[in-house]
């Protein structure tokens, strides 16, 4: 059986350089020593995706807009973050507030894992948080306008099943996470 090799990286600069997207071209060298001078990585941040878990056992989701398919998701909140000027724990509490208008006094962390890294560079950590409640204030971005809906947990997987909820990192986190609800 042979072993695997990693690419190597023979130059490597910043495409688009843009608060909103970063692009990195680089030119790599295969294993078997073909040469690629365009592989394109986007360059994006860690992001937090939280699971809350109200006293009633309905998780708290966001429906929004993405622009990018045109259409309305519910998904979990979550938000992007740099893991050098904040926790994941806080930037999942942070988005959690500032999305919903939902307080937990603490989370646990399920996982980390990747979105796509073919192409992606960063991280998705997941986190639970149960008994969270309504007392906090909204925040959001220019971007969002958010409807908040609650569902509760025995119809989460009818609703995957639909197609309701179909965004990949809410899907994969609502698989992990609802194991380790009390």
């Amino acid at each position: 059986m042979a072993s695997l090799e990693k690419w190597n990286i023979l130059q490597s600069e910043m495409a688009l350089n843009h608060p909103w997207c970063k692009v990195r071209r680089d030119k790599i060298e295969l294993p078997n020593g073909e040469v690629v001078d365009d592989y394109f990585v986007y360059v994006r941040p860690d992001v937090a995706i939280i699971l809350p878990i109200t006293i009633n056992q309905e998780v708290v989701f966001v429906k929004q807009y993405r622009h990018a398919i045109s259409d309305f998701f519910i998904e979990l909140p979550a938000g992007g973050f740099n893991p050098e000027q904040e926790s994941g724990e806080f930037a999942a509490l942070r988005e959690l507030e500032e999305e919903t208008g939902y307080v937990a006094s603490s989370v646990k962390k399920i996982v980390t894992f990747y979105d796509k890294p073919s192409k992606d560079t960063n991280q998705l950590h997941l986190f639970i948080a149960e008994n969270v409640t309504k007392i906090g204030k909204r925040k959001l971005d220019i971007t969002e306008e958010i409807e908040v809906i609650l569902i509760p947990v025995d119809k989460i997987l009818e609703k995957i099943v639909k197609g309701e909820i179909c965004v990949a990192g809410t899907v994969a986190a609502l698989f992990l996470g609802l194991k380790f609800i009390k």
